[in-house]
């Protein structure tokens, strides 16, 4: 299956921030306006991202008395996305200490989003007073805005991919055979000589393994194995599947047969699939018997299904009279519970 990978990546954009400082004179002459969302005392308006901000703050808490309540607010018409450090500076060392951080978070100008805190409480009066917060009646707040601009994403694009490479080994292997340097081993196949490299045979047959490493071991380099009951040409065939994988062109259906046999004898089982496949696209009225006997002799159980399905549909009667007696029985369950 064919998949496609893309990618595209978010990276922020450069924050904008700014701190503004509050100085409240006479403290003390600002107590007593109320509670309600009026009584406040309105920093100058500052800028910080291009958009314009103040800071409230309630003397006497809103809605809450004993308390200080202090805000940011955004005055643009916008929405966006920004945080807020506010904080309380100590009138010995300049030093300031944060009180309440909001954010980030979007500030819409249209509802009460625009504010920062969402809570009333800021600070206890109790605890400003006597406190380094209020030195000769003189409060100071300060407030750092941090405005996020919108992150930048890039345009989808296919994701970096380096193809994968056919596979080759194959082709080196085969070349062995092709070049014909490097045997190390002979076959005497019916009077033929055929020159061969032992770790391939080993490789592609556990039977041919045994006979040239293992304890069966009747061939060393220099030395010569006689194969019986083989023709030439389909030992050679078997040769080049095992060096290249697949079966030489133009071979017909009795070779096939002849390989499929070689392949049981040498427990090569791959090759052994493979004629399976070739004889079974291969089936019709002349060639179902011989291949269903091949199939049962070679315990080709896949094969030997695919002949009697054929049997069955081509009609059961047609074959009955030529079949072989070890078939008559399968079919006729077959035909008994079809």
């Amino acid at each position: 299956m064919k998949t496609c990978k893309t990618m595209s990546i978010c990276t922020p954009l450069d924050e904008a921030q700014g701190t503004h400082v509050f100085d409240i004179l006479g403290y003390s002459k600002h107590k007593g306006m109320g509670h309600d969302n009026n009584s406040y005392i309105w920093s100058g308006v500052f800028m910080v991202g291009d958009h314009n901000w103040a800071i409230r703050f309630f003397p006497d808490g809103r809605r809450r008395p004993r308390l200080h309540s202090v805000y940011l607010e955004l005055l643009c018409i916008t929405e966006l996305r920004a945080s807020c450090d506010m904080r309380l500076v100590d009138q010995c060392t300049g030093i300031s200490y944060s009180m309440h951080k909001t954010g980030p978070k979007i500030f819409r100008s249209g509802d009460i989003s625009r504010f920062a805190p969402l809570t009333p409480i800021f600070i206890r009066r109790s605890e400003i007073e006597g406190s380094v917060y209020l030195r000769d009646d003189r409060l100071t707040i300060e407030c750092i805005v941090t405005v996020f601009k919108r992150p930048h994403v890039t345009e989808t694009k296919s994701y970096p991919k380096i193809d994968m490479p056919p596979a080759d080994m194959t082709d080196h292997v085969a070349k062995l055979l092709e070049e014909k340097e490097g045997f190390d081993v002979s076959f005497l196949v019916g009077g033929e000589m055929i020159e061969a490299h032992r770790f391939v045979l080993a490789i592609r047959s556990p039977v041919l393994k045994a006979e040239l490493y293992g304890s069966m071991q009747e061939a060393r380099p220099g030395q010569c194995i006689t194969v019986q009951d083989m023709q030439p040409a389909v030992f050679k065939a078997m040769l080049h599947f095992s060096y290249t994988d697949s079966l030489p062109s133009g071979d017909d259906t009795e070779m096939v047969r002849l390989l499929l046999v070689a392949a049981d004898r040498y427990a090569m089982d791959r090759l052994k699939l493979v004629c399976q496949s070739i004889l079974c696209e291969d089936l019709n009225k002349d060639t179902v018997t011989t291949t269903l006997a091949l199939a049962h002799q070679h315990n080709c159980h896949q094969l030997k299904d695919a002949c009697l399905q054929f049997i069955e549909l081509s009609g059961f009667k047609d074959f009955k009279a030529t079949c072989p007696s070890f078939i008559e029985d399968p079919l006729e369950k077959r035909r008994k519970f079809s």
